[in-house]
């Protein structure tokens, strides 16, 4: 059996996100989504999720879940055998990103999380399809499971995370780097950027898809993993 996988969702997303890819990936290996929502910082995060992780994994997470991999990976590289970054930015947030959580945050804790979350996860953010609304509902539904101080911690965190490029460039294990073809909120160009940092990086572009690759083309997606899993571990 192959090592196993570790799957970090997406902020406010819980494992409901990879339903597609646990389901398949598991028929041949160990497979775990570890929960992004203790602590107000991304180390905090990921040092409260460390200790219950296996003694080595192939780590993957999608958006704020592929941040929260970065920072494992500065944290622990001699146990993660390989990385797949989905979605997501290695940069550090500006003045003006980070300030404009604030809104939202007032807005979660004064009780409006569904109307937050509806401006959080914007419908271009997706590719157009009429699969948009259904992985919008469910958007909906796993942040209402997480509520709204979950939100606060997570959208604390992501105001304070730190630039990650010079882990990209550190890291020596397989890695893909993954994105939707219309992600409209971490584009194209920057998981280019992200996968030349990277010295071993594959980049895949899922076609049809936006930010949400494992929901609106979550078979395309478990194949771009399935490929990932393949490459050997000692690289030349």
């Amino acid at each position: 059996m192959q090592e196993p996988i570790v799957l970090l969702p997406g902020m406010m997303c819980d494992a409901r996100l990879y339903a597609h890819q646990v389901t398949e990936l598991s028929k041949d290996r160990a497979v775990m989504v570890a929960p992004i929502t203790q602590g107000d910082s991304i180390s905090a995060i990921a040092a409260a999720i460390a200790p219950s992780l296996p003694e080595k994994f192939a780590l993957a997470g999608l958006s704020m879940g592929g941040i929260v991999a970065m920072e494992l990976l500065r944290r622990i590289p001699e146990r993660i055998t390989r990385v797949a970054l989905m979605d997501t930015n290695p940069l550090a947030e500006t003045p003006a990103s980070a300030a404009a959580y604030e809104p939202m945050i007032i807005g979660a804790r004064s009780g409006r999380l569904d109307v937050v979350m509806a401006d959080f996860v914007k419908p271009e953010y997706l590719a157009p399809g009429v699969q948009r609304g259904e992985v919008l509902n469910l958007v909906q539904d796993m942040g209402r499971s997480h509520g709204a101080d979950v939100f606060e911690r997570q959208a604390r965190a992501l105001q304070r995370r730190p630039d990650q490029q010079g882990v990209l460039r550190r890291c020596k294990c397989p890695a893909l780097v993954m994105c939707g073809e219309h992600d409209g909120l971490t584009p194209v160009k920057r998981h280019s950027f992200m996968a030349e940092l990277i010295p071993y990086a594959k980049l895949e572009v899922i076609e049809k898809a936006g930010h949400l690759p494992v929901l609106e083309r979550p078979e395309a997606t478990t194949q771009a993993l399935r490929r990932w899993m393949t490459q050997p571990l000692v690289l030349k």
